[in-house]
């Protein structure tokens, strides 16, 4: 079976609860080249600001996921692509590995399972919101990102395994470890994207680089620029087959 995310090199990741730079547009946003959206934050999520931002972009050509921070947001929308529903592998609260997931199953009456999907996170920053919101234990080695890795994807499952440096830029080392540890699994990444050099070189180390801080603080140019990064990193490897 195939999956989507097989094909993109570029997610970005919009944050309800923020604004776009002034004078910027959620077309504008659309037409960065970027591969898909992702509609979700970690704080001050309401189903108003997620609906908000759904009917601002279900208009264009680019697909669109909701990432729920909890259950109480999920957006039951047929303009939706799907869902991608973080699992925080190195979490200390179980809540964020299983328990809002089975908090979600159990209120929600007809789960669209064909659209919905998992993602084992690995959060690595101590110091972001996720990692405090999901008591994350952050102090990995490469030796324990790539155990995490492998362990998501032979142990549980996972078709996305998602190293999250939110609000830093990662180590390379850390998330090639990741990577090279991965036989079929997709590799995201995300953290302290900030122009073409950063995505190139995360390009070279994940399959999907994403960026979301960027587009709400400086635009959809530097957006721009991150797009073609990782798709030239992409091409790259590709070429080096």
């Amino acid at each position: 079976m195939s999956y989507p995310w097989e094909d993109w090199d570029h997610i970005t990741k919009i944050d309800p609860d923020k604004d776009l730079v002034d004078g910027e547009t959620f077309e504008d946003v659309c037409e960065t080249g970027t591969d898909a959206l992702e509609i979700g934050g970690t704080l001050d999520i309401t189903e108003e600001k997620m609906e908000r931002v759904i009917e601002a972009t279900a208009k264009y050509d680019v697909p669109i996921y909701q990432e729920p921070s909890n259950p109480g947001v999920v957006i039951d929308d047929d303009r939706l692509d799907g869902y991608l529903i973080p699992t925080v592998f190195n979490a200390s609260d179980s809540f964020w590995i299983t328990g809002a997931h089975k908090e979600w199953v159990r209120i929600e009456d007809g789960l669209d399972w064909d659209r919905t999907h998992t993602e084992a996170y690995i959060v690595m920053n101590p110091d972001s919101s996720v990692a405090e919101y999901t008591e994350a234990d952050t102090d990995q080695s490469a030796e324990d990102v790539a155990s995490f890795a492998r362990v998501a994807e032979k142990m549980f499952g996972q078709k996305i395994i998602y190293v999250e440096y939110s609000g830093t830029y990662g180590d390379p080392e850390k998330v090639a470890a990741a990577h090279d540890a991965l036989d079929e699994s997709t590799l995201f990444y995300g953290g302290g994207i900030h122009d073409y050099d950063s995505a190139y070189e995360m390009g070279q180390h994940s399959d999907v680089v994403i960026v979301g801080n960027l587009l709400h603080d400086k635009g959809v140019d530097a957006v721009r620029e991150t797009v073609e990064g990782a798709k030239d990193a992409s091409a790259e490897l590709v070429d080096a087959e």
